[in-house]
């Protein structure tokens, strides 16, 4: 038995781009952007010291930011679940909180085992967030602006993950790798609060509830056999698994010979996110003029330009790839991420859920494998993993339609 209850407004069409709503929206998504994103990410700058302090290999160390992304991959589906009966704004607020206290337990956890399980559960915790916003977007913008809106909210999570790396670094080099992630999880909390503060109260959202997870399972399955879903799932779990693998380990590389730099120094590299900040909302306003079909297959032939610049032994080169690579992989991100809302037929929670589970699958999977040939191989076999995922999604994104 299925219980319907209408919205407030039945005839809602969603907030103008020139309504206070449409700002308040944006911001709350922003700040929780930072939230979730700068705690995710916050010891991926300073991988190199947890190795040394924790007597771990790279690909060890790694396993911090692939527990946690392999725990939000879990964690998406059931939170549109949750939100599904809870409605999405008060399932992100749970979200948030739950995953501040998580974050607060990894840095006082002495064992480095214990640290992967607290690591895994404070991404489910955050799972809440990605696998929502989009959802909230479509229910709350009007479908005219939900393109440009969906690339203003990736810009706001490429602050969060620019802040993350870029506060515990300078704090872990001088006091040590915890202290350096409990400020990022101080500065997520105060974002928190944000979030709760600026976003209004929903009024697109149609509150289901069910008796069983009959209409979940379908609403699953039924985004799993469309092959137009399925290349935009292939997007997020090709292109995000090659551009963690990158920021993962372009440190150690930068720390070793011919580049000595230090760990403070190379933090400095994360600054790179901001132009994914500008191309994510750039190719937001693009795909309106040129079709998101388009739009995505040129982000990826940038991002596989910038991996081959960072070959380079010059430093000035490698980072001018790191920045070439950040533009093409978010402005790739935020019109797949985006489309799979538009798209989606049924199950739009789920739909946008399944491309989060692949997103971050990719970040965990790939991610951890590129530490492995890395350490075995080094830095030439990872950007030939990296290029040959990146040109795999643009093959696959070539064959949908521009809908």
């Amino acid at each position: 038995m299925t219980l319907t209850t209408a919205p407030l407004d039945t005839r809602w069409e969603g907030h103008a781009r020139d309504s206070a709503e449409y700002r308040r929206i944006l911001i709350a998504l922003a700040c929780a952007g930072v939230a979730t994103f700068a705690q995710l990410y916050s010891p991926q700058g300073i991988l190199p010291l947890v190795s040394r302090s924790l007597d771990v290999s790279a690909d060890r160390a790694a396993l911090l930011i692939s527990a946690a992304t392999l725990g939000l991959a879990a964690g998406v589906l059931p939170w549109s679940w949750v939100a599904d009966r809870i409605g999405r704004l008060a399932a992100m607020r749970l979200s948030l909180v739950a995953a501040t206290v998580l974050g607060f337990a990894v840095v006082l956890c002495p064992d480095f085992a214990w640290i992967l399980v607290l690591r895994t559960a404070e991404g489910a915790a955050l799972g809440g967030l990605p696998a929502l916003a989009v959802t909230y977007l479509q229910e709350e913008i009007h479908p005219s602006h939900t393109v440009i809106a969906a690339g203003t909210y990736v810009s706001g999570t490429t602050i969060g993950g620019l802040l993350g790396r870029v506060v515990a670094a300078p704090i872990a080099a001088a006091l040590g790798w915890r202290w350096g992630v409990a400020a990022v999880v101080v500065l997520s909390g105060v974002a928190a609060v944000g979030f709760m503060l600026a976003a209004p109260a929903p009024r697109g959202f149609l509150r289901t509830a069910t008796a069983g997870s009959g209409p979940l399972f379908r609403a699953i399955a039924a985004n799993l056999r469309d092959p137009r879903m399925l290349v935009l799932y292939g997007q997020g779990f090709l292109l995000m698994g090659g551009f963690v693998t990158i920021y993962n380990y372009l440190a150690f590389r930068l720390q070793r010979e011919p580049f000595h730099l230090s760990a403070t120094v190379t933090s400095l590299l994360f600054f790179a996110y901001l132009a994914g900040t500008w191309s994510s909302r750039r190719a937001g306003i693009a795909a309106t003029r040129l079709g998101r079909r388009r739009v995505l297959v040129g982000s990826v032939a940038v991002m596989v330009a910038g991996v081959l610049l960072t070959l380079m032994s010059w430093l000035p080169g490698v980072l001018v790839g790191l920045v070439v690579l950040t533009v093409g992989f978010f402005g790739a991100h935020s019109i797949a991420s985006g489309w799979t809302g538009a798209r989606a037929r049924v199950g739009r929670a789920q739909a946008t859920s399944l491309y989060n589970l692949f997103y971050y699958l990719g970040s965990s999977v790939v991610g951890w494998v590129g530490g492995v040939v890395f350490t075995r191989w080094g830095w030439g076999a990872i950007a030939a993993l990296v290029v040959v995922a990146a040109l795999a999604a643009g093959v696959w994104a070539l064959s949908t339609p521009d809908d």
